[in-house]
């Protein structure tokens, strides 16, 4: 992607993990419509790219099923980029760049007042309830997120396709999952910090998490530039495990505190009930809720929550188990159920193996 379009590096920090492949066998099954399968056959049907099982911090398992992926290879991240962002507004949060997530976006960005967007916000952004804009359809060319698109490659203005979309409910009272909206949160974030979004990341996160591989974001083509804070982000596979990693001990790793406990688990705790797993409307699977700009993911009373991206981009986070999968794919469309039925199904049963052979060493240690 950084040969496509300008970029922008996120530098890893001066204390970093490089270590060889690592390649032992995960020997999973998972059942799907009556029949079994194994983590092979999900790579071959799901387009596997790179896929990284990190449990309890050590790494287990990884592959590279995809031509020309590696562990030093970096994966374009789509959507997955939202939790990022989401991740960095909480340590705005915590040093007090951003005062409260009840703070209005005009606040930061008043050159947004009259539009969708005044009376919107930070919680309302974070949430996807801005009221601002058309559902999200890569079919449709007249639709909000096409145009958006189209600005972000031809070099036309973000910010006037942003101020020129309409209200079409209550701040607060219906998810519209947008694209947008993460990058007016974005914006936000950059205003409050007086920084750019890479020199933000890279500051405040990825130099301190033991990424081993600069990060990047690709950039717009409009004069100044922007980072897409909600689909631009490129990282090895085994560094995105590392943020799930960060999520899962509820926001510390390496011993040191990046972002606060509260913050995390906002990310899967107390969802609103508008924003449960079953009510997000059509567009969405019903085995998904939303908080946070982070996929809650429902199951077992467990506490699993994930980082999605099309084109079949998963972190996968089960804090109980303190298990993370960080699985990049190159799925033929950019959205499919059926894909993500079965990616879901394989990847709740890794971490079943995986407590499974828990239970066994606690045993026999007994």
């Amino acid at each position: 992607m950084n040969r496509l379009f300008p970029s922008t590096t996120v530098g890893r920090g001066v204390s970093y993990t490089r270590s060889g492949r690592l390649t032992m066998p995960l020997e999973v099954e998972y059942q799907l419509d009556g029949r079994t399968y194994d983590l092979g056959h999900l790579h071959r049907r799901t387009y596997s790219t790179g896929f990284v099982v990190l449990h309890k911090g050590n790494l287990v398992h990884e592959s590279y099923p995809g031509l020309f992926a590696g562990p030093g290879v970096r994966f374009q991240l789509f959507s997955l980029t939202k939790s990022i962002t989401s991740i960095l507004v909480g340590i705005a949060l915590d040093n007090r760049m951003i005062i409260d997530v009840s703070d209005m976006v005009t606040q930061y960005l008043p050159n947004l007042a009259g539009t969708a967007y005044d009376g919107v916000s930070v919680e309302h952004l974070l949430d996807m309830t801005s009221g601002a804009g058309t559902v999200e359809s890569w079919t449709d060319p007249e639709s909000d997120i096409a145009r958006f698109t189209d600005a972000i490659f031809t070099g036309g203005s973000l910010e006037a396709v942003v101020r020129s979309v309409a209200r079409f409910a209550r701040p607060g009272a219906a998810f519209n999952y947008s694209t947008i909206d993460t990058q007016v949160l974005g914006w936000v974030l950059e205003a409050a910090s007086g920084t750019s979004l890479a020199e933000f990341a890279s500051r405040w996160l990825w130099s301190r998490i033991g990424a081993d591989h600069d990060a990047y974001y690709w950039l717009s083509r409009e004069s100044g530039r922007s980072a897409i804070g909600g689909g631009s982000f490129n990282a090895t596979v085994r560094d995105l495990a590392r943020i799930g990693q960060l999520m899962s001990h509820r926001g510390a790793i390496g011993g040191q505190r990046i972002v606060s406990r509260a913050w995390v688990e906002r990310s899967w705790r107390d969802v609103k009930p508008h924003l449960v797993a079953g009510a997000l409307g059509r567009q969405q699977p019903d085995h998904y809720g939303y908080a946070n700009h982070w996929w809650t993911v429902t199951g077992g009373g467990r506490h699993t929550f994930a980082a999605l991206g099309i084109y079949g981009q998963y972190l996968y986070v089960d804090p109980d188990a303190d298990i993370v999968i960080a699985k990049c794919s190159a799925w033929p469309v950019e959205e499919d159920p059926h894909l993500d039925r079965e990616t879901v199904v394989a990847l709740n049963a890794v971490v079943r193996h995986l407590e499974g052979m828990d239970a066994f060493a606690a045993a026999r240690s007994g």
